[in-house]
C-alpha cells in the first residue's frame, strides 16, 4: 500500500464519482435545472410593484372631470379599467369573486360638487386580501386625482386647485381593513405546507417499496393498481387533515384570521386540493428510481408553485407567460379558494372558477399516475 498524499489517486476517484453522476441522468439534470429555473423565475417572473392591476369603474356621473380621473387612471400604469358600469352592485360582485383588485366609483353629481367648491367624494374599494398587491397603487391615487384634476381646475375655476384638494378620497380596504399581512399569509400557509408534504411524503411511497425489495410483495398481491394508489394516498389525506387542523388552530388563536365562510365547504376543497398534490407525488414516485430522485421531483414542482401561485409574491404582477404558467398550478387556485372563504365569506358559486381547474388537475394527475403505475407493473 502506497503511503503519502496522492493527486493520482484523487484523479481516479475523481473520475469515477464524475461517471457515476452522468450515469444518474435526473440528478444531474436537477442539478442544471435548478439554478436557471431560479434565476428564470426571480428574476423575470417576480414583481414586487405590480402594475395594470384590473380596476371596475364605476361612472354614475359623465362630466368632464369625471372622464379626466378616468383617464389619468388608465395612464398611470397601476389601474387598468376592466370594465365601465352604472351599476355599484355589479361591480361589488366582481370584487367579491376577485375579478378584479379595484372598485372606483364616481358619484352622481360629482362634476357638480367639485365645480361649487363642496368636495365630492370618490369612493376606492380594493381587495385587501394581499396587502403587498395593491399598497403602491393606494399610495399614487391622491397625487394622481391632483395631477388629473390640474387641467381641468384653471381658469374660473383655478380657486379649486390649492390645496385640500378638491376631492374627499376615500379608500376602504375590503375584507382586510387594517391590511394585516398575516390574513394573507397564514391562509397561505395551508396550502404551501400542504403541497409540500403531500407531494414530497406520496413521493417517497413507491420508492421506498423498491429500495426495501418489498414491491415484488405488492406485485404478487391481487391488489389492482387503482386500489394500490388508492391505498398508498389515503394515509396521507388522514395526515393532511391533521396539519390542517395545527394550521387552523394557530390561525385562530395565535393570529387571530377570521373565518367568514363555511368551514365544510373549506373542509372539503381542501381535500380535493390534497387529492391534486398526492396525485403528483404519487406520479413522482413511479418515474423516480430512488428516494433521492423522488425528493428532487418534489422540491423541482414545489419551487414554481410557491413562486407562481401568488404566495410570496403579487399574482398580478408577474408577466403573463408567468401567471399562464401559475394558472395551471393548484396551489394557484386553492389560495384564492382558501383566502375568498376565510376572508370574504365566499360559497361555492363564487369559488366554481376556481374548483373546476382543480378538479381537471385531480384528474388529468389520477390518470397519469394509474398509467405510470401500470407500466411500472409491466
Amino acid at each position: 500500500m502506497t503511503r503519502g498524499f496522492s493527486l493520482g489517486r484523487i484523479a481516479a476517484v475523481f473520475i469515477k464519482e464524475f461517471q457515476q453522476m452522468l450515469r444518474d441522468r435526473l440528478t444531474f439534470a436537477m442539478a442544471v435545472g435548478v439554478p436557471v429555473l431560479q434565476l428564470v423565475l426571480f428574476g423575470y417572473a417576480i414583481n414586487t410593484d405590480p402594475k395594470g392591476l384590473p380596476t371596475v369603474l364605476v361612472a354614475e356621473d359623465g362630466g368632464a372631470f369625471a372622464r379626466s380621473i378616468s383617464a389619468a387612471l388608465q395612464h398611470s400604469g397601476y389601474f387598468r379599467i376592466q370594465r365601465t358600469t352604472g351599476s355599484e352592485a355589479e361591480a361589488e360582485a366582481l370584487l367579491e369573486r376577485g375579478d378584479v383588485q379595484f372598485m372606483i366609483v364616481i358619484p352622481p353629481g360629482f362634476t357638480r360638487d367639485l365645480v361649487r367648491g363642496a368636495r365630492p367624494v370618490l369612493l376606492v374599494a380594493v381587495d385587501a386580501t394581499d396587502p403587498a398587491a395593491s399598497g403602491n397603487a393606494i399610495a399614487a391615487l391622491q397625487p394622481l386625482l391632483t395631477q388629473a384634476l390640474a387641467h381641468e381646475t384653471s381658469g374660473p375655476l383655478a380657486a379649486l386647485a390649492p390645496r385640500p384638494a378638491p376631492i374627499d378620497l376615500r379608500i376602504h380596504r375590503r375584507y382586510n381593513p387594517e391590511g394585516l399581512s398575516r390574513y394573507n399569509i397564514v391562509p397561505g400557509l395551508i396550502g404551501t405546507i400542504l403541497t409540500m408534504t403531500m407531494v414530497m411524503l406520496t413521493g417517497l411511497a413507491m420508492t421506498r417499496e423498491r429500495e426495501r425489495g418489498t414491491m415484488e410483495n405488492l406485485l404478487a398481491t391481487p391488489v389492482r393498481p387503482l386500489e394500490v394508489m388508492a391505498g398508498k394516498i389515503l394515509p396521507y389525506v388522514v395526515i393532511g387533515y391533521i396539519q390542517l387542523g395545527v394550521i387552523m388552530l394557530a390561525a385562530w388563536l395565535l393570529f387571530e384570521v377570521p373565518m367568514n365562510g363555511s368551514l365544510a365547504l373549506l373542509l372539503a376543497l381542501i381535500g380535493v386540493f390534497m387529492l391534486a398534490n398526492l396525485g403528483v407525488g404519487f406520479t413522482f414516485s413511479t418515474l423516480a428510481k430512488n428516494q433521492l430522485q423522488a425528493l428532487q421531483m418534489t422540491f423541482f414542482f414545489f419551487l414554481p408553485s410557491i413562486l407562481l401561485s401568488g404566495f410570496m409574491f403579487p399574482f398580478r404582477g408577474m408577466p403573463g407567460w408567468a401567471q399562464a404558467i401559475g394558472e395551471l398550478l393548484p396551489l394557484t387556485h386553492f389560495l384564492r379558494i382558501v383566502r375568498g372563504i376565510l376572508l370574504k365569506g365566499n360559497g361555492i358559486a363564487e369559488l366554481w372558477p376556481e374548483l373546476w381547474p382543480m378538479l381537471a388537475f385531480v384528474l388529468v394527475a389520477g390518470v397519469l399516475a394509474l398509467t405510470r403505475y401500470k407500466r411500472t407493473l409491466d
